[in-house]
């Protein structure tokens, strides 16, 4: 070991070292099916109008601390209760990091598994425990099993996400409101793929004082903006409002998603067509006997290979210039699972002729 090395092991907490940096792939050249972005880019109108409005932005000041007429074009757009205060963030991982940021030294984090990673990975990075408990097989909420770890472990913050990552499926109301009355701390519903979902808890803020709920931009069509909110009680936001970094939302990402927000019938009509495109994809897929289907209400698709390495069938679709998400080398529940963004209809049906291709071999 060269000095260099002991000084980073003596320096930095063993929490991160022990982690292992999220990886994300190179996708240049590739049909980018992994990501569960938005496939479609926005019309050449909207376009221009955009950069007429970006054309005003004073990028040498910094942009207005409060997002007023950003947060005001969110609440509209999400329907957000009137009662409800808003945190704003580069992306939702910010916010799952300022609400983790909020909590005593040594509290604990709980969360259903397999689910979205970085409620792991930064409650541990932050030195507090983090709690997983195992979905059913069917990837269903384990209602009893999670008010049993509840009691067990009194977690500060339980995550929901609604639809789930990467499992893509809605959790069931009943066992939802369990856990938010068996919760000593905050319950956040994490409803990234609202948009695909066409279920919500944002009406219920008013119902539940520990509940929040937090949303992103990024699955709707504005990855590339890196914006995400929390909904939730004045009183609680005005808490974590603290420890938002001052600037955290940059001047063109405000001006950007507030136009973009001005033009929801855009996105709403991008919304359809993946819809249509997961209900044939999924529809086609199911006709595959080495394949199985796990139902979604997201934009991507979970399915296991019944007889064929998932390991094989994703490097030879990265072979073919087609990247999906392998999520065999989590184990568990997700062994032999590869996960499919929805894309274009030509992606889609690229992806489809490829792997029947492969799994033919």
């Amino acid at each position: 070991m060269s000095g260099l090395e002991e000084r980073v092991r003596t320096l930095l907490r063993p929490e991160v070292l022990a982690l292992s940096a999220y990886h994300v792939p190179d996708s240049k050249g590739y049909i980018k099916l992994d990501a569960m972005e938005n496939p479609y880019s926005w019309p050449e109108g909207m376009i221009e109008a955009w950069l007429d409005r970006l054309r005003r932005a004073e990028p040498n000041r910094y942009p207005d601390p409060a997002c007023g007429p950003l947060k005001a074009a969110l609440r509209s757009a999400n329907d957000i209760p009137a009662e409800a205060e808003l945190l704003l963030g580069n992306g939702s991982d910010e916010i799952i990091q300022i609400i983790l940021m909020a909590l005593p030294p040594g509290s604990t984090v709980l969360a259903p598994e397999p689910t979205f990673v970085m409620y792991r990975q930064i409650s541990l990075s932050l030195g507090l425990r983090f709690v997983g408990v195992p979905l059913r097989e069917d990837f269903s909420l384990d209602a009893r099993a999670m008010e049993a770890a509840i009691i067990s472990h009194r977690p500060a913050v339980v995550f929901l996400a609604y639809p789930n990552n990467p499992t893509g499926n809605l959790f069931e109301e009943d066992a939802m409101l369990r856990v938010l009355a068996a919760a000593p701390g905050w319950v956040v519903v994490d409803e990234a793929y609202a948009p695909y979902a066409e279920a919500t808890f944002m009406p219920r803020l008013s119902e539940f004082d520990n509940l929040l709920v937090m949303r992103t931009l990024s699955k709707l069509g504005l990855a590339g903006l890196r914006l995400g909110f929390l909904a939730g009680a004045r009183e609680w936001i005005e808490q974590l409002d603290k420890i938002r970094l001052p600037y955290n939302i940059n001047v063109l990402t405000q001006i950007s998603a507030q136009f973009a927000m001005e033009n929801q019938p855009v996105f709403e009509g991008q919304v359809r067509s993946v819809l249509r495109d997961r209900q044939w994809l999924a529809e086609e897929l199911g006709r595959l006997s080495v394949v199985r289907v796990y139902p979604s209400r997201a934009n991507f698709i979970l399915f296991k290979l019944l007889s064929h390495e998932a390991s094989e069938v994703f490097q030879a679709l990265k072979e073919a210039g087609i990247l999906v998400k392998n999520l065999h080398p989590a184990g568990g529940s997700l062994s032999q699972c590869l996960r499919l963004t929805v894309g274009t209809p030509d992606e889609n049906r690229c992806f489809l002729k490829t792997l029947r291709e492969i799994i033919a071999l």
